[in-house]
């Protein structure tokens, strides 16, 4: 499978975008005005304890206040050296107390950040965490002899001045040990840096930052599969050269300066692509189509046949309809960056050998996501519920806002769902006050109606009240928005 990335970078803005067999699959955006959180290491401040919620709200100098919760705190223990989370929160913190604390959330919606104080700081083949005694290899190294070699190197290490937990990354397979060293003593540097300013510096300031976006993306997504990296800017560029020289050498010769006129993201059509990632539809290519539906709770995705009418019986268009949304519905998740709990509703099969291959197909499928999925079993009700790791804004919380018309519902009162309520108002009101006549402001759509629909609830209403109704339209209202003005 060949992939790429594309990088465009303007002075507020960095986008990513990584395509596999010329097909967008995700997007990662970030604004110069509100860069990402995750990873950043903070010297914080508990302003708040909550027993209730056996969590601490911890000042870092954000907007919002951000979110510990007493499973993310360790403690070492003294008889036996090992690092551990307790079970009470008045135990590990104290307001006012000073704390080192790292971001492993981004804040969501009303959310503040989400917080951990075991560290761990990422470099191109490990992640070095400081706080405890552990090694880890990624499970996508599968050969028993290469796990054994890279356990054997780390443990040698860690014997000596470089203690402290890590975890061997993918990209660390068939890496020399001289190369693996060089990690660990980079990451030892930058740990005793991090050391250093936390006791220098003042409460509620940031301590360490995470790499640019597209370094970031070089560091954790090249792999032997991505055939070419392509930046648009010439600053970003000569930045990203530098950065591969230094740590990922065998990438250098990947990295390609993009001077063409047609801007980079119109080469694979990947601003198409994000704008129909905003869409609630997603079409199939058999004709059948995904509902998408994004709420605070979960998820939702339907799937429907459509325009696919199939060539044998029901059952076997049922079947390919969901084996091909299997595909787009991995994609979905991954181009929009939707997280958290997750419900699929797939057209209903009969035969159980369908469904077992519909979820081996959806697996398989999200076996490419870097993000951790986890899917259920089919439900007595057909559903199939899933979730998938979130760590920071989905692409429509990204680009998009509420609707002021509406106020994020999705709907609104109809022109005469508002006329009805106007007539109540206008009751209510002639009950309450002594008016000469009333006066109406509303917009066009609810205006027009009462000149011609409702002409003869007005008139009736007049004769009803004893006093004239005036109209008005207020081009600035919304639909469902009108006032009832005395005169």
């Amino acid at each position: 499978m060949s992939s790429e990335i594309l990088i465009n970078v303007t002075p507020n803005e960095s986008r990513v975008a990584l395509v596999e067999n010329g097909v967008l699959q995700e997007v990662y955006i970030e604004r110069a005005a509100k860069r990402g959180l995750v990873g950043n290491v903070y010297k914080g401040k508990v302003s708040r304890v909550l027993p209730g919620m056996q969590a601490a709200f911890i000042d870092v100098g954000l907007e919002r206040a951000a979110f510990l919760h007493a499973s993310d705190i360790l403690v070492e223990d003294e008889s036996s050296g090992e690092s551990h989370g307790l079970d009470s929160i008045n135990s590990l913190v104290s307001e006012g107390q000073e704390i080192c604390v790292q971001v492993i959330k981004d804040p969501l919606g009303s959310k503040g950040a989400r917080l951990t104080t075991q560290i761990s700081i990422p470099s191109r083949f490990l992640v070095y965490m400081p706080a405890v005694e552990h090694i880890g290899i990624s499970q996508k190294i599968e050969e028993p002899e290469e796990r054994d070699r890279l356990r054997e190197i780390i443990e040698d290490i860690a014997k000596d001045e470089y203690s402290g937990g890590y975890i061997v990354r993918t990209a660390a397979e068939g890496v020399s040990q001289e190369e693996i060293v060089a990690d660990v003593k980079y990451l030892n540097r930058m740990w005793t840096s991090i050391g250093e300013r936390m006791r220098s510096e003042p409460t509620a300031s940031l301590i360490h930052e995470d790499l640019p976006l597209a370094m970031r993306m070089m560091r954790d997504f090249v792999s032997p599969e991505i055939e070419k990296i392509r930046i648009d800017s010439r600053e970003t560029y000569e930045r990203a050269q530098k950065f591969a020289h230094k740590f990922i050498p065998e990438v250098a010769d990947r990295i390609e300066y993009y001077p063409g006129e047609r801007p980079i993201f119109d080469l694979y059509s990947v601003e198409d692509e994000i704008h129909k990632a905003l869409e609630k539809r997603a079409e199939l290519k058999s004709g059948g189509y995904l509902i998408i539906d994004q709420t605070e709770a979960m998820t939702t995705v339907d799937v429907n046949t459509g325009a696919f009418v199939g060539h044998r019986n029901l059952e076997e268009t049922i079947f390919k309809t969901n084996l091909e949304a299997t595909f787009a519905i991995a994609r979905q998740l991954r181009l929009r960056n939707l997280g958290g709990m997750i419900i699929l509703d797939f057209i209903d099969m009969v035969d159980e050998e369908h469904k077992r291959q519909v979820l081996r197909t959806l697996e398989k499928y999200l076996d490419r996501d870097h993000a951790k999925c986890h899917v259920s079993q089919v439900s007595a009700l057909g559903l199939v519920e899933m979730t998938r790791k979130r760590t920071r804004e989905s692409l429509e919380h990204i680009l998009c806002e509420e609707c002021p018309t509406c106020n994020g519902r999705g709907s609104l009162r109809t022109a005469e769902t508002v006329c009805y309520e106007i007539f109540r108002e206008i009751i209510r009101e002639a009950r309450q006050y002594e008016a000469q006549n009333f006066l109406v402001l509303a917009s066009q759509e609810v205006v027009g109606r009462l000149l011609d629909e409702e002409s003869t609830s007005v008139a009736e209403l007049e004769d009803f009240i004893g006093k004239p109704i005036k109209l008005q339209v207020e081009s600035l209202y919304t639909q469902e928005q009108y006032d009832v003005v005395l005169m």
